[in-house]
């Protein structure tokens, strides 16, 4: 057990999904690292005695809730995210967030910070910090603001600074604890549905894009807010693709699920979701599979599970799922097993 103070315990979130706990720096950075990314960790103003951490962690499809707490105060320095962004909520201590052109200080019900993956950032939490962490990954951010835009996919760089009284900030901060209440309600053992995962990253996605300044927000303005708004078409095809993920792809029966024509709805996908039906179809398939992975019984293999899911090309679909999730099926079977 790590003694840290009673108030920082006594507001532990996620406590069932543990990643890390410990006392030792250099334990708590490499650890820590493996789940976001390589970064230095330096205690400051206080001697290592007064160091611990702890990380709990809920991992879905295309982003992760976090809750992420140091004891004392200390220097964190990761550089440039490279593969994700990060919403930081405070709820205990300070952070001063310094990136490549801002300075910003965040504390509870006060401000948050929002990290972007292209820009270097140095961080110093202080005072016993815990924060509540949203991971996003920057393919899906990305590929929704070019949609948004109708621009080609480019690096997205928001504003670092949330302030938690405004309407963004009270939206996310429901959302976020919302989101969290729900993961500690289902355990480490279940996991969301692919469709409530798919619901969440819209919610998430939505809030963020249109509601913090970025460096596509002017794209997304000139646009007319086109894409703003998902048509009902486009709600009735995904929802159908992804109940019916498993079988082959119709274009001509998906259309008139929707309503609409073939291309109006080809069209439709690539504005409103950055991506092609079969595209779409494809990342369905992949959630799935990452999903039963995580569930797989001892002795099921993973080319019965892939064809149960409608893959018929396994190379391919190993190819596609480690540019997904950062590894192979079968590195996260073994890794949950």
């Amino acid at each position: 057990m790590i003694a840290t103070g009673n108030e920082v315990l006594a507001k532990t979130r996620l406590q069932d999904f543990s990643r890390v706990a410990t006392e030792r720096v250099d334990d708590a950075a490499e650890a820590v690292g493996r789940i976001f990314c390589p970064h230095q960790l330096t205690p400051v103003n206080r001697s290592e005695a007064d160091f611990f951490a702890l990380h709990n962690c809920a991992g879905y499809d295309g982003f992760s809730v976090n809750y992420v707490a140091y004891g004392g105060s200390v220097a964190i320095n990761p550089g440039c995210l490279d593969r994700f962004f990060l919403l930081q909520l405070p709820l205990h201590g300070s952070a001063a967030i310094r990136t490549a052109a801002r300075e910003v200080t965040t504390r509870p019900r006060h401000s948050a910070s929002l990290l972007s993956p292209t820009i270097p950032t140095e961080m110093i939490w202080r005072g016993d910090c815990a924060q509540l962490i949203l991971l996003l990954d920057r393919k899906l951010v990305e590929h929704r603001a070019a949609a948004l835009g109708g621009v080609a996919v480019r690096p997205v760089e928001f504003e670092p600074e949330v302030m938690l009284t405004g309407s963004l900030g009270q939206t996310l901060t429901a959302k976020i604890d919302q989101l969290i209440t729900l993961a500690e309600q289902l355990g480490p053992r279940k996991s969301l549905s692919a469709v409530a995962a798919a619901e969440w990253r819209e919610a998430l996605l939505d809030a963020l894009l249109d509601g913090q300044r970025h460096s596509l927000s002017a794209a997304i303005d000139t646009f007319n807010g086109r894409a703003e708004t998902q048509p009902a078409a486009l709600k009735r095809a995904r929802a159908y693709l992804e109940t019916r993920a498993t079988e082959p792809l119709d274009l001509a029966e998906l259309a008139g699920i929707a309503g609409t024509g073939i291309r109006a709805l080809q069209l439709g996908f690539r504005r409103h979701f950055g991506a092609t039906v079969t595209e779409m179809l494809l990342d369905i398939r992949l959630a799935q599979l990452n999903a039963r992975l995580k569930t797989a019984r001892p002795g099921e293999r993973i080319v019965d599970i892939a064809f149960e899911l409608g893959f018929t090309h396994l190379s391919r679909m190993a190819s596609a799922y480690r540019a997904k999730f950062g590894e192979s099926p079968k590195a996260t079977l073994q890794r949950l097993s």
